[in-house]
């Protein structure tokens, strides 16, 4: 409704409710005068507008008799009319709280009956009015509710016994044609059963929170419904609050109308009392709703349509990227492609980088003109915009992530690799498939019709301390992605089906930002269990074949690492694209490691690095030895050298962590060039 429409119904709507209660007014003053005249009722007009009064279309919606109209007027007209309160009391003298009763109303109306008073009345059942206490039914007071009584004035408003628990939805966006069909779909579905008592619940699942938002809230403004939602860890356990949370929305949903969007957080579904609530809350709500969640889950005694919500295709992101980004997009050069390839992203999303990556490049056009400058737009700025656009996009995921693993910042490039040239050839074609991905599955069309087999997946193997991690590092790095470390250890549970909700959890929220996945300690989940004899090994073999087949169709890379690769079934093996054998440094390879293990602001002094390479120990012990050695030389100032002394007792400590023994074979010599410390 138009605000200058509102108004004029406000307006049209307070005259009739004034009409409604001059008619109460006159029948008590009958009763109290012992007026036999009978009372002609007032005409309650109610041209001004083609909508319904507040109290008519509230009759409507409870079904409410004229006897039972008479009793909330009555109890209206005491809130809010000092007379009719004053004549409450003279009518009923021997009553002390001077409020309506029961008894009032079977004095003062015609048609009045006792059915009207009963719990499964509408008066009662919807809690249009509270009856206090009293000696008896009859003489109880009675007290219409506040939010009833807003309403009869023309107010609407969420109940306040509802607000913290329950939200309004005003979710606008970039309406993607796949998810219109969604929309058009739950419309005509809820249309076909508008005459029914219940309508079909409608559940959104899949890991795209804001479209199914979207989607949900554009349904309701096509049905004229208002949007709420509720969050499922905000549902009260207790059975006594859940179901005055229940009658209150039912009355809500009523009043508005409204639809009501259930959040499903499956993170609770090992709470059993959250799971009980949750089930009575679906099963006791009659009003439109909506469940948006991520798997879908079975509803008893209810009609549920499930439907999958995944982000816009391919094509149309390409599109949302364009209307987005506007003019800009012409300067991109294919990077708009380049972008969609990598990052999978909903329409808010890329709306929302969009407006970042402009304004930053906006701001750096300005400081260039400034200084006789070409803009960000062509180019010719510190940062252009194809490095905001994908900056913006790899921090999209991180929140999704962050709690999830482990993010590893990494500065290492390909020189700072000391492996065998054939690991590094791997490697390097590794970051080849990513990087052409989309030309060949895509453009090319290589891909074919289905999507299994399509991921990245690598295996590294090799003892603790080979440059496994790093490896994995310098991949992301020059991918220009983020790398996340998932310990598989962690992740494996022993409840049944745990450690598959464990390991969808990560997936689902890398898939946005197409992040290096790394799972470490593989060897936890995988093992030679492809011979099943117990329910323990199936299950465990279910376990590994589902992490391969989100690895097979996840859209970035992911690295499996194990020490043991002999433990892994072949079978396994065989679904993993590229291997890596990360070999036990040589003496000559240590060398190299070591002289990179101090750049060229370390202060150091009589460093022997091939007395240092006979210390038979990988990579990774070696950065621990440099790094303890170097705070070692600090304490005694900054400018102070690391000598060989320090690097001894550094790697005494290390070879204690080992529990191994320094030979005199290892460390021979080695105070002679170094001195004390």
């Amino acid at each position: 409704m138009a605000p200058d429409d509102l108004i004029q119904w406000q307006r049209a709507n307070q005259q009739y409710l004034i009409a409604a209660l001059d008619h109460i007014r006159k029948l008590l003053q009958q009763f109290i005068d012992q007026n036999q005249i009978e009372v002609t009722p007032s005409p309650f007009l109610f041209s001004l507008s083609p909508a319904l009064p507040a109290l008519d279309r509230l009759c409507q919606i409870f079904r409410l008799s004229a006897f039972e109209q008479d009793i909330l007027l009555l109890c209206a007209g005491a809130q809010i009319d000092s007379t009719i309160r004053l004549l409450c009391t003279q009518a009923q003298p021997e009553l002390k709280h001077g409020a309506p009763s029961f008894d009032l109303a079977n004095s003062i109306f015609e048609q009045c009956y006792w059915s009207a008073f009963a719990p499964d009345a509408p008066l009662r059942r919807s809690h249009l009015i509270e009856v206090g206490a009293g000696a008896t039914l009859l003489t109880a007071p009675l007290r219409i509710d506040e939010r009833i009584l807003h309403h009869l004035m023309g107010l609407s408003y969420l109940d306040e016994r509802l607000i913290g628990l329950i939200n309004p939805v005003d979710e606008s966006g970039f309406l993607v044609s796949s998810h219109q069909k969604l929309i058009d779909q739950v419309v005509a579905l809820w249309q076909q059963n508008s005459n029914s008592k219940i309508l079909p619940i409608i559940q959104l699942c899949g890991g795209e929170l804001e479209s199914k938002r979207v989607i949900a809230s554009t349904v309701c403004r096509n049905l004229g419904f208002r949007l709420y939602t509720i969050s499922s860890h905000a549902i009260p356990t207790n059975s006594a609050d859940l179901q005055q949370v229940v009658w209150l929305w039912e009355r809500e949903a009523l009043l508005t109308p409204a639809a009501l969007l259930l959040h499903w957080d499956e993170s609770h579904d090992n709470d059993a009392a959250r799971r009980t609530a949750i089930a009575l809350l679906l099963e006791s709500i009659t009003s439109p709703l909506i469940v948006m969640s991520r798997d879908r889950h079975s509803i008893a005694h209810r009609s549920v349509i499930n439907l999958d919500v995944t982000t816009p295709t391919s094509d149309e992101q390409l599109q949302i990227w364009h209307y987005s980004l506007g003019v800009q997009a012409q300067h991109l050069n294919g990077q708009v492609e380049s972008l969609v390839s990598q990052f999978n992203l909903s329409a808010n999303a890329i709306q929302t980088i969009s407006q970042q990556a402009l304004s930053v490049c906006q701001g750096e056009g300005g400081r260039a003109q400034e200084e006789g400058e070409k803009g960000c737009a062509s180019g010719g700025s510190e940062i252009g915009i194809e490095t905001v656009l994908w900056n913006a996009c790899r921090v999209q995921s991180r929140p999704q992530l962050d709690d999830l693993a482990q993010r590893i910042e990494s500065t290492e490039d390909w020189d700072d690799l000391v492996l065998p040239e054939q690991q590094k050839q791997i490697l390097r074609e590794i970051a080849v498939h990513v990087r052409q991905r989309s030309t060949v599955y895509d453009y090319w069309g290589m891909a074919g019709k289905g999507g299994r087999g399509l991921g990245i997946s690598g295996l590294f193997s090799g003892v603790s301390g080979t440059g496994k991690t790093m490896a994995a590092g310098v991949l992301a790095g020059r991918l220009k992605l983020d790398l996340y470390r998932i310990d598989l250890s962690s992740m494996v549970s022993k409840y049944i089906g745990e450690t598959e909700k464990n390991l969808r959890r990560v997936f689902d929220a890398a898939e946005a930002g197409g992040v290096v996945l790394l799972f470490d300690e593989a060897d936890a989940l995988f093992g030679k269990r492809s011979e099943v004899k117990d329910s323990h090994d199936r299950y465990a073999n279910m376990e590994v074949s589902y992490l391969l087949q989100r690895m097979e169709a996840y859209r970035g890379l992911a690295i499996l690492t194990t020490n043991l690769k002999e433990a892994i079934d072949p079978a396994f093996m065989r679904r993993i694209r590229f291997m890596v054998r990360f070999p036990f440094p040589e003496y000559g390879d240590r060398i190299k490691i070591w002289q990179t293990m101090f750049p060229e602001s370390v202060p150091k002094e009589g460093l022997n690095f091939k007395k240092l390479a006979k210390l038979n120990i990988a990579g990774g012990n070696i950065r621990n030895i440099a790094l303890n050695a170097a705070f070692l030389a600090a304490e005694k100032g900054k400018d102070n050298p690391i000598t060989m002394a320090h690097l001894l007792k550094a790697a005494q400590s290390e070879y204690l962590k080992l529990e191994r023994t320094l030979t005199d074979a290892e460390i021979q010599g080695w105070l002679e060039e170094g001195g004390k410390g």
